[in-house]
C-alpha cells in the first residue's frame, strides 16, 4: 500500500461522435505528462460527447478502445479510467471501465441515466455500485448524474476516493460544485470530478469546472475554467486517516438497506 496516490485529471473538449479522433486527441494529452502518475482520469463518454445515438458509437468489450486503454495504460504505466458506450448483448451502457498498467479491467455501469435527456430510453441502467482496490486504494467509481443522489454514494465500504467523470453542462454548473463538495464531506473521503469543456452538437456548453475536494471539503485544484486542462493532485491516505480518526463522522451514519 502507497500512502500517496497521483491523480491527473484531463479536462477536454470532445468531438461529437467521432472515436478515432477523440482517441488521437487523448493519446497527445495524455503524452504531455511528464511525471509519474498513478491514475489519469477522463470524462464521461470520452469518446463521442454525451450522445443519445448508441447504435452510432457504441464498441463491444473487445473493440478498439477497450485495447486503445489498455496500450496507454501499460505505455504510461497508469490506470486509465473515463467511461464510454458499450455493447452487450442487445443492451447499451453508459460504462465507465478502470483498466491497469498491466491490462486488468474493472467497470461500472451507470445507475442513474438522465431522463431530461432521455437517456433512459437508449440506455440499460447499472444496478451494482463497485468498489476498486488499486495500490492500496479503495476507489469508488460513478458517473455525471449519480452526482445528484447521495445514497448511492454512501461510504458504507470505507473507500478513500469518490470519483465522477461527467458531461455536466454550464446552466447547472452551480449544483456540480456544491454536490462534488458536499460528497467529499459527507463521506469523509476524497472526492473528484472531471467534467469536459466546450460545445455538443445538441447545443450544450460545458465549461468544466473539473476538480478535487479533500475530506473536509477543500479544493485542492484550480483547472481553467473554460479551457482544456490537465492538473495532476497528489492525494494522501494519511490526510484521510488523521481525520477519520479523530472526527469519526462516518461511524454516527444510520444504517438502512436499499430495496431496489
Amino acid at each position: 500500500m502507497q500512502d500517496d496516490l497521483k491523480i491527473a485529471l484531463i479536462q477536454s473538449d470532445l468531438v461529437w461522435e467521432n472515436p478515432e479522433q477523440n482517441r488521437l486527441n487523448f493519446t497527445k494529452k495524455i503524452n504531455t505528462i511528464s511525471h509519474s502518475v498513478d491514475v489519469i482520469i477522463l470524462p464521461e463518454m470520452f469518446t463521442s460527447g454525451f450522445t443519445m445515438h448508441p447504435k452510432d458509437v457504441a464498441e463491444t468489450m473487445d473493440g478498439i478502445t477497450v485495447s486503445w486503454m489498455k496500450n496507454m495504460a501499460s505505455k504510461i504505466n497508469a490506470a486509465i479510467t473515463g467511461s464510454i458506450v458499450i455493447k452487450h448483448g442487445e443492451n447499451y451502457f453508459n460504462r465507465l471501465l478502470f483498466v491497469t498498467p498491466t491490462g486488468e479491467i474493472m467497470y461500472y455501469d451507470k445507475r442513474h441515466t438522465f431522463t431530461l435527456a432521455g437517456e433512459d430510453k437508449v440506455y440499460t441502467a447499472g444496478s451494482k455500485k463497485i468498489v476498486i482496490t488499486y495500490k492500496g486504494w479503495k476507489i469508488c467509481p460513478l458517473i455525471c448524474y449519480d452526482l445528484r443522489f447521495p445514497v448511492w454514494a454512501r461510504n458504507t465500504e470505507g473507500y478513500d476516493v469518490l470519483i465522477y467523470v461527467a458531461n455536466w453542462p454550464k446552466p447547472r454548473i452551480d449544483a456540480w460544485n456544491a454536490l462534488l463538495k458536499a460528497r467529499a464531506i459527507e463521506n469523509m473521503s476524497y472526492c473528484i470530478g472531471v467534467n469536459r469543456v466546450g460545445l455538443d452538437a445538441e447545443n450544450n456548453t460545458y465549461n468544466g469546472c473539473s476538480a478535487v475536494y479533500d475530506v473536509l471539503g477543500e479544493k485542492l485544484t484550480d483547472l481553467q475554467l473554460n479551457q482544456e486542462d490537465i492538473q495532476m493532485v497528489n492525494l494522501s491516505k494519511n490526510h484521510i486517516n488523521i481525520y477519520r480518526n479523530t472526527l469519526k463522522f462516518l461511524e454516527d451514519r444510520d444504517d438502512f438497506s436499499l430495496l431496489k
